[in-house]
């Protein structure tokens, strides 16, 4: 009985290739009481392998978190089910705007602590307290008044290449960075404003929107279903766009365009750009900005260093990395000190004079 993927990326790409059928790029949430998790996880590998389902799907013992593509053919199976699961029927699925074929390329279900790495002693406040959700209209709604704080959730490197109109945007690299920073932002104004969250589909939002009301924020809103969802409800119900850029994506796509707005930079020359790439030295793979003119330059690398590197034949590049561990800057995203037009590294809350400038 297989219950782990035994196909490298490279084969999985292929035997995609040759199907030549489309894909659906999906992703989905929920908070629940999973007991045995192991189960469940070996439960989900084996119905979801039968269906050609490829993701990276977390499964911890206060619920699920899934990122993943199925062959559109196969889509009205996967819904069955997962509507034959009691917690499952009928969970909201954020479908992609931008699908891609080799979004995915390997089916990997894992057991986690949490289904997002929050840093949060959930016995220490009540989870199912939750901040209110609003739909793509009450949204733009919302963020017109002028009592109302809009706060991106998302990491730097996300909200870099796109965000909300005049959403607070910290300057952080982890989730559980951002939660304390804007508590203590905000906090002579837990009483008297809106705090309004988004996220890319919602799950961060989840439990910062309850994490906020235990730290005594009055009024709490979170955008349903993120920006994934906001993004087809304004198209499909003709609303106002209020999200500028792209929308960052944790698959091979990296990313989704939302309006024709570019409002990063390369991170190696300054101009206008908003593609993320992985420096091409695997002993490096840097997340940064990089345009077309300096792909082509520097060889998809984000400094010259790395770039003689990656021209050295496998084997050698192999044997430098040997017994060298990974460089820091795997985990980095676009915090390189050799990157001349990587983003300011501030953390400012505009509309209040007191907040500190980091």
């Amino acid at each position: 009985m297989q219950l782990y993927n035994n196909l490298s990326a490279k084969e999985r790409a292929a035997l995609i290739e040759k199907a030549g059928k489309d894909r659906l790029t999906i992703s989905f949430y929920k908070y629940a009481k999973i007991k045995n998790t192991k189960i469940f996880r070996n439960h989900m590998f084996l119905a979801w392998n039968d269906l050609d389902v490829l993701g990276r799907i977390y499964i911890a013992t206060e619920g699920i978190n899934a990122q993943l593509s199925v062959p559109a053919e196969n889509f009205e199976l996967f819904k069955s089910h997962l509507d034959s699961i009691s917690f499952l029927e009928n969970v909201r699925l954020n479908i992609a705007i931008e699908h891609d074929n080799f979004a995915f390329l390997k089916l990997k279900v894992k057991v986690r602590p949490k289904i997002v790495a929050d840093g949060l002693n959930d016995e220490t406040f009540d989870v199912t307290n939750k901040g209110i959700h609003v739909n793509a209209e009450q949204f733009n709604e919302l963020i017109e008044d002028p009592n109302t704080v809009l706060v991106d959730m998302r990491n730097h490197y996300e909200s870099e290449i796109g965000h909300f109109k005049n959403a607070v945007t910290p300057d952080v690299d982890t989730f559980r960075e951002s939660l304390d920073i804007i508590d203590e932002d905000l906090k002579d104004h837990k009483q008297d404003k809106n705090l309004v969250m988004y996220c890319t589909g919602g799950i961060r939002c989840e439990k910062a929107s309850a994490y906020y009301k235990h730290k005594g924020f009055k009024n709490v809103f979170q955008l349903e279903g993120g920006i994934i969802n906001y993004a087809r409800d304004v198209k499909s119900k003709g609303l106002e766009n209020k999200f500028i850029g792209k929308n960052f994506v944790f698959d091979e796509r990296r990313s989704e365009r939302i309006s024709d707005d570019i409002i990063a930079k390369c991170h190696q020359c300054g101009q206008p750009a908003d593609l993320h790439t992985n420096c091409a030295n695997e002993a490096c793979h840097l997340l940064f900005i990089q345009c077309d003119s300096c792909k082509e330059k520097m060889e998809n690398c984000c400094s010259t260093a790395c770039m003689e590197i990656n021209r050295l034949p496998y084997e050698e590049q192999k044997a430098l990395r040997k017994g060298q561990g990974n460089s820091n800057d795997i985990f980095k995203k676009g915090r390189a000190d050799h990157l001349p037009y990587k983003k300011d590294l501030r953390n400012i809350f505009e509309k209040f004079p007191k907040t500190k400038v980091k």
